[in-house]
């Protein structure tokens, strides 16, 4: 016998990104030649969800901007200058939202607003949960497991270093995959 879910019964539980399976990457072209790629290792996160009802609240996610990494130590520390993420002036950006708009049981757009250099703009996010269910061992909570993917034009952001010769795009493509723990109460 299958019991359908009502919202009656639907409950929102609290998930936190876990640091050891989370990636927060982007891409950005340079010259043309290929994009580079880029990663923030510093960060922190969560969101409140409910499996039934498929609402979407609370989303804020926090990356220290110095954590940048690139593979490469110069081009780290100019990205870390005033001509990009100038990260002594501006420390963190922040991605919140307070909800989500579901396109089918997997899929949906999370519309939400970048703080980055002191500005805010709009972003959204497309986001697709690949897994939900209890952790196979280890810590053995709760886990979606999500991948998300949105565009940034840093311009917007006042972040114009190379854009107008074309050396580095002004288009940044956000990479998030995530395993977000279900926060037990």
């Amino acid at each position: 016998m299958a019991i359908a879910a009502t919202p009656a019964l639907a409950e929102p539980h609290r998930y936190e990104l876990d640091p050891t399976h989370t990636t927060i990457a982007f891409l950005v072209d340079h010259l043309g030649y290929a994009d580079t790629l880029g990663a923030f290792l510093e960060f922190e996160g969560g969101f409140t969800y409910d499996m039934d009802t498929r609402e979407l609240s609370n989303v804020e996610i926090t990356v220290k901007t110095a954590s940048v990494e690139s593979f490469n130590e110069a081009r780290d520390n100019h990205v870390r200058s005033k001509d990009f993420l100038d990260v002594e002036a501006f420390p963190v950006m922040t991605f919140r939202a307070d909800g989500g708009a579901p396109a089918n049981e997997t899929t949906g757009t999370v519309e939400g607003n970048l703080t980055l250099l002191g500005q805010t703009h709009p972003l959204t996010l497309d986001v697709t949960l690949n897994k939900a269910e209890k952790y196979p061992f280890g810590h053995g909570r709760f886990t979606l497991g999500i991948s998300a993917r949105g565009t940034v034009q840093r311009s917007a952001y006042g972040m114009a270093y190379a854009v107008d010769n074309g050396f580095v795009g002004d288009e940044v493509q956000l990479i998030i995959e995530t395993e977000a723990m279900r926060i037990e109460e």
